[in-house]
């Protein structure tokens, strides 16, 4: 119980991490979104693949991990990187975690899981209050940018439940970040004809891919292996509030007065009504 904590903060701080990364290079202007989406991903399979191959593993087919998976990863790191160059870390965090517990939820009721009165509550709160969000006024998230964040929280929250039933977390992240990388070859087409990356920029994404991603979503799958699906979705809920402080502390982010009002009922409501299932199966 002990390990799956510690594996758990470990992960909740690389997925942090991750949004204070894209947006000190993406923000800065210092590299593209394709460039940084390519580099992040194939230097996490590069470094994923070294640390777990087996000796003569080297075909496709060979390799852990699920075409799903990469698809559902591929689409969120572009998503994410894209959304980085019109949004704050701290309301991308926000809105990427919001829409994976909604993935989440939507699977769940999809098995046949019915709501009750005080879970559809918690996500109505939840919803409204992601409403007020992205309507038009002062402090107002740019809406392509929450639109992007929204599919790369889709995107995770698919990744995340694929990664449900791993028995070997490294070799399956390792898997899905090689296959994704086929994924990558027109981005990096771009990046060589068209794109831009400065020093800076090229080690933050190489930061990201390695660190926050490669071994940030190998610890994650390992600790799946010890979480429920309430436990998983509800200690992601902790990402925006350390993706704010960190924003506060790394990047001098002015948290708005509109995000400083929603996040609360945001977070609240979901865990509201991740509470409230927990209950009923009690």
């Amino acid at each position: 119980m002990k390990s799956t904590a510690a594996l758990t903060l470990a992960a909740m701080i690389a997925f942090a991490a991750n949004s204070l990364l894209a947006r000190l290079a993406l923000g800065a202007d210092s590299i593209d979104a394709a460039s940084y989406t390519a580099l992040r991903i194939v230097s996490g399979a590069a470094f994923l693949f070294f640390i777990s191959r087996r000796p003569g593993q080297v075909r496709m087919q060979e390799i852990p991990g699920n075409w799903l998976a990469a698809t559902a990863l591929f689409a969120y790191a572009m998503a994410f990187s894209l959304s980085y160059l019109m949004l704050g870390a701290a309301t991308g965090a926000l809105i990427l975690f919001s829409s994976v517990q909604a993935t989440m939820v939507g699977f769940s009721l999809a098995r046949g899981d019915s709501l009750s009165l005080r879970e559809l509550a918690g996500f109505t709160i939840a919803f409204l209050a992601f409403v007020y969000l992205i309507l038009p006024g002062v402090g107002r998230p740019d809406l392509t940018g929450s639109v992007l964040m929204v599919i790369s929280g889709i995107s995770w929250g698919v990744y995340t439940l694929r990664g449900r039933g791993s028995t070997s977390p490294l070799r399956d992240t390792a898997g899905n970040f090689l296959r994704a990388s086929a994924f990558c070859l027109p981005l990096a087409l771009y990046a060589i004809w068209g794109g831009k990356a400065s020093a800076s920029g090229v080690l933050l994404a190489l930061a990201s891919g390695v660190v926050a991603s490669g071994l940030g979503y190998s610890i994650w799958y390992r600790a799946l292996t010890g979480l429920t699906t309430f436990q998983a979705a509800l200690v992601q809920l902790s990402v925006p509030v350390i993706a704010a402080f960190g924003a506060i502390l790394f990047l001098s982010e002015a948290l708005t007065v509109r995000f400083a009002i929603v996040s609360p009922f945001v977070l609240g409501g979901i865990a509201f009504a991740i509470v409230a299932k927990q209950k009923r199966r009690v």
